[in-house]
C-alpha cells in the first residue's frame, strides 16, 4: 500500500460507450475520493466514445459535466489509440463485450469490462488468455463486489461467524408482467432480444450468481475451490431470450449448495421496502446472514446467530454522497481497485479474480445450453475481428 502522505496514484480513463451505466460509472469516477475516504489513488478522464457520431460523445460528456480537457471520438478504434489513456472502461451491452474489451486489449489498453463479462465460456478464456499473454490488467465491472458491505460479508464468512456455511440463496427479479403474456419491454430491447444476448440471466441472474459464489467459492482457500455441478431450469419469452431461470449450484467437496434465481415475471420484493424479506440468505451451522435488496447495491445486512436468542444485528451500510456533485452510485469502489492494481502492477484483482469470472461464465454457459437458449454467431463467436460491426457500429 502507497505511503499516506505520498500524492495520490492517478489513472487516466477512456470510456468506450455513452449509455445510462457509462453514465452511472463515469458521474462516480470524477466525484472527490475523499468523500468515501480514499486518498491513495485518484481519477483523470481522458476521452469518451461513442460508436456512432462524435455529437453523441459530446452530448454525453456534457451531461456527466466531464472537464471541458476531456476527448470526444466517433468510433472506439480512435478510443483505443489515444496514447494517453491507461484503462478503458467498456461500458457496451455484454452482447458486444468480446469484440469490444479484445480491441481494446489488442491495443495495448488495461480493461476494466462490464458484466456479464460475455456471451459464452469460450469468449471469456479468450479474453483471459489475450490479457494473461499481453500482461494487461483485465477485470469484469461486477461493481458489488467492492462494496464495503460485500468486503465484510465475505470477512464474517471467512471468521466462522456463523459457523460452517452450507447454504446460499439469492435473488435478484424485476417484476415486468403485462397481460396476456407479455413483459414491459419492447422486443427490441436489450432485456429480451436475443441480437443483445437479451434475457434475465446475463443481466439480472449474474448478481444472484455473485452472492452465491461469493458466499459458498470465493471464500474457500484457493486449493479447495471446485467447480460447481449445475442444475438449471428455464423458462423462455416469445423472443427466445430467458424470462425466468432457476439455478441450483452443488460443491460436492465442501456439502454446500447455492439457488440463483432471477426473473422478469416477478420481483425479487414487491415495493422498494424489503418488505418481503432477504434478497441473499447465507446460511451456515452457527446462524445466517441476510443481505437486504437489491442485490446489485445493497445497503444493509443482517446477522443472526444461533444462539443469539432471538438478537439480530443490524448493520446498515450507506453509500457516501459527493455534495459538490450530488453523487454517488457506488461503482467508484471498482474503479478505486482497478486503480491501485495498475499501481501496484498487478493484472488481476483478488477481489474479482480471473478465475471467478471463469467459473461463473461457465456456470452460466452451462445453464443457457440447458434451457435451450442460443443467441447469434455474430454476438457468440469467439473469433475476434477489430471490423466486427459490434467494434466500428455498423451493421
Amino acid at each position: 500500500m502507497a505511503s499516506s502522505t505520498a500524492a495520490p496514484h492517478t489513472v487516466k480513463w477512456g470510456i468506450m460507450a455513452t449509455g445510462w451505466i457509462a453514465e452511472m460509472f463515469t458521474k462516480d469516477l470524477l466525484t472527490n475520493p475523499a468523500t468515501r475516504d480514499v486518498h491513495d489513488v485518484r481519477h483523470e478522464l481522458i476521452a469518451a466514445a461513442s460508436s456512432s457520431s462524435k455529437k453523441k460523445a459530446e452530448e454525453f460528456l456534457s451531461l456527466i459535466r466531464a472537464p471541458s480537457s476531456t476527448k470526444a471520438y466517433a468510433s472506439y478504434h480512435e478510443l483505443v489509440a489515444d496514447p494517453e489513456i491507461d484503462i478503458i472502461y467498456v461500458a457496451t451491452p455484454h452482447s458486444h463485450h468480446f469484440q469490444n474489451a479484445m480491441l481494446a486489449l489488442n491495443a495495448g489498453k488495461n480493461v476494466l469490462c462490464e458484466k456479464s463479462l460475455t456471451v459464452t465460456a469460450a469468449q471469456t478464456r479468450k479474453l483471459l488468455e489475450t490479457a494473461r499473454e499481453k500482461k494487461l490488467f483485465f477485470m469484469e465491472a461486477v461493481w458489488t463486489r467492492h462494496f464495503p458491505l460485500s468486503i465484510k460479508v465475505r470477512e464474517l464468512i471467512e471468521s466462522g461467524a456463523i459457523g460452517t456455511v452450507y447454504r446460499a440463496i439469492a435473488d435478484l427479479s424485476f417484476n415486468r408482467d403485462l397481460p396476456g403474456g407479455k413483459i414491459d419491454f419492447d422486443d427490441s430491447n436489450r432485456m429480451v432480444n436475443l441480437d443483445l444476448a437479451g434475457g434475465a440471466l446475463l443481466d439480472l441472474g449474474i448478481y444472484s450468481l455473485t452472492w452465491v459464489f461469493q458466499a459458498l467459492y470465493h471464500t474457500q482457500p484457493e486449493a479447495e475451490k471446485e467447480a460447481p455441478k449445475v442444475v438449471a431450469a428455464i423458462n423462455k419469452y416469445h423472443t427466445g431470450a430467458d424470462e425466468t431461470t432457476s439455478i441450483i449450484l452443488q460443491f460436492s467437496k465442501h456439502k454446500s449448495m447455492g439457488i440463483a434465481l432471477t426473473s422478469l415475471r416477478v420481483g425479487t420484493d414487491v415495493d422498494s421496502h424489503n418488505s418481503g424479506g432477504a434478497a441473499i440468505r447465507i446460511q451456515g451451522s452457527g446462524g445466517e446472514i441476510q443481505v437486504m435488496g437489491p442485490a446489485y447495491r445493497p445497503l444493509q445486512y443482517k446477522v443472526i446467530k444461533k444462539d443469539g436468542g432471538g438478537k439480530i444485528e443490524v448493520v446498515d451500510c450507506p453509500i457516501p454522497k459527493d455534495n459538490d456533485r450530488d453523487w454517488g452510485h457506488g461503482m467508484f469502489w471498482e474503479a478505486d481497485e482497478s486503480a491501485r492494481c495498475l499501481r501496484d502492477g498487478k493484472l488481476e484483482s483478488a477481489t474479482m479474480p480471473w478465475s471467478e469470472s471463469q467459473a461463473i461464465m461457465d456456470v452460466m454457459d452451462e445453464t443457457l445450453k440447458q434451457g435451450g437458449v442460443e443467441y447469434p454467431e455474430l454476438i457468440a463467436t469467439d473469433v475476434f475481428d477489430p471490423q466486427s460491426p459490434l467494434n466500428t457500429g455498423q451493421r
